[in-house]
């Protein structure tokens, strides 16, 4: 719950300043050609700014911005604990502006406000505030070598990074990436998906209002033909970092071995198995089953899009997630009682009213949802969407197989653990998931059978700061979060001495 009412976020809003710009060498710029592209508020169909439309001119001269920054030594070079120093400042510069950054990310991604100002702003806070504690704490390291020589291991930052990052959760995966990179000593050009680039802008503000030297973090708003894959081919980039789309990560990782090979770490798609045995507490599973579907308009990588019950209690648990779906009904963003919002635009209501109808001509039925709403009345003129549930639905159809990213969740049966993990692990994806049951055995076979990066029990979307995110197979390789994700960013260097 927020700190406002409905008509005082509103008017908050109201006062809002969009900030319509790039930012590059620490102050604000315009794209090279003047271009510009809508950036929309989805709940209401508005046009919030028009934003730079940034192409391979900027990011050429963005690029050597921050290659020179790098090379000048005034960050990359800067002793820890003072870099430290910079990025803790960064934090609360950024809790200071708690209602703005709540306010510009909900606007921009059509979330609810109780969701930006009480998840994706805090979570961000704490990552960069975490990450920047931790920096000067990671040792290198002296091998065991033989007599008369000494080995030294030591971490040295990549240079130059693009992190690329969604219009999902812009805020918290623009932190997760933004933190490690930094706190390494790299110059970042970060690029915001274009639909929803007000964050990242901000944040670039109250980065440089903290003490980061210019030219170290640069932000580029684009497309990903024009000026995503110009930076992915660009040959004086060391690293690129994307979440995103599985098929966007493989073109990521080509540009890569057709360029200078550039270190490329994804986070991509899901299709992840939540499995509910009949022993579990099942009106908490019902709950979270409803959560993990349709918590965030189901525009989430990590999202339990594939409901896993168990023969004996199969019908009797839908319908506690179709009672509990009741409570995910689409509103307005900026009500404080709102659990979701809008979807991010009309291109992916197409998306999932087709996989709807794919999911009805397959023989699967349709519990609850189905429905799209362009608009909810009022000023509410944009797109949203109703929470979605299939039962009937076998692991092979289309609707259990192919990532939706929307509020549609697959009901699959299964007879035993045996079998839960077959079908759990007969996906691409590998990313997330979540099992529920009382007997520890069982929960603890199954959380190690499936093949996923990050397993709940008795729990979904478990997790925090301290533990690393990512995927198997098509979801991707490296990891967000945690100290492990400082490994992306930098370079091993052994300096043998002999004596």
């Amino acid at each position: 719950m927020t700190q406002y009412t409905t008509a005082e976020w509103t008017a908050k809003a109201a006062q809002l300043t969009i900030p319509a710009h790039a930012w590059v060498n620490g102050k604000p710029a315009q794209a090279v050609a003047g271009e510009t592209q809508p950036c929309m508020n989805p709940a209401t169909g508005e046009v919030l700014a028009q934003i730079p439309d940034c192409k391979q001119a900027d990011a050429d001269e963005t690029v050597k911005i921050a290659r020179a920054t790098f090379n000048s030594g005034v960050w990359s070079r800067m002793a820890p604990m003072e870099r430290k120093k910079i990025i803790v400042r960064w934090a609360q510069l950024i809790e200071d502006n708690i209602d703005e950054m709540a306010l510009l990310e909900c606007l921009d991604v059509g979330k609810p406000i109780s969701d930006t100002y009480g998840i994706d702003v805090p979570s961000a806070i704490n990552t960069i505030r975490w990450t920047g504690e931790a920096i000067d704490k990671i040792y290198g390291e002296i091998a065991p070598t033989a007599p008369g020589t000494l080995a030294l291991i030591q971490r040295l930052p990549l240079g130059v990074v693009t992190a690329i990052v969604p219009w999902n959760f812009p805020l918290s995966t623009t932190a997760w990436k933004l933190a490690p990179a930094l706190a390494a000593g790299n110059s970042v050009i970060l690029k915001p998906d274009p639909k929803t680039p007000l964050t990242a802008i901000r944040l670039a503000e109250l980065a440089t209002e903290a003490g980061l030297p210019d030219g170290v973090l640069n932000v580029l708003p684009g497309d990903g033909v024009n000026l995503g894959k110009h930076l992915a081919l660009h040959p004086d980039i060391d690293g690129q970092t994307f979440t995103g789309s599985t098929a966007v990560g493989k073109l990521l990782m080509q540009y890569s071995g057709q360029s200078n090979l550039k270190r490329t770490f994804l986070e991509l798609g899901g299709k992840s198995a939540n499995i509910v045995f009949a022993d579990a507490d099942l009106d908490t599973a019902a709950m979270w089953a409803a959560v993990a579907g349709f918590y965030n308009c189901g525009q989430t990588c990590t999202a339990g899009t594939r409901l896993l019950v168990q023969d004996s209690i199969y019908d009797e648990f839908l319908q506690k997630v179709v009672e509990h779906a009741k409570a995910w009904t689409p509103g307005n963003p900026l009500d404080p009682e709102t659990r979701m919002g809008a979807v991010i635009d009309q291109n992916q209501i197409n998306t999932i009213q087709k996989y709807i109808q794919i999911g009805k001509d397959s023989g699967a039925r349709l519990l609850t949802g189905g429905d799209a709403f362009n608009g909810l009345g009022g000023d509410l003129g944009g797109t949203f969407h109703s929470a979605t549930l299939f039962a009937d639905v076998d692991n092979s159809m289309t609707i259990a197989q192919e990532e939706i990213f929307g509020p549609v969740v697959s009901a699959i049966r299964f007879k035993d653990a045996d079998e839960a993990i077959r079908i759990a692990n007969d996906s691409r994806y590998g990313l997330a998931g979540g099992v529920w049951s009382r007997d520890i055995s069982t929960a603890l076979k199954v959380a190690d059978g499936v093949r996923t990066g990050t397993m709940g029990v008795n729990n979904y979307f478990g997790g925090d700061i301290t533990v690393p995110f990512g995927g198997f197979g098509e979801s991707g390789n490296g990891r967000d979060k945690s100290l492990h994700a400082i490994d992306d960013y930098t370079e091993l260097k052994t300096t043998w001495i002999e004596y």
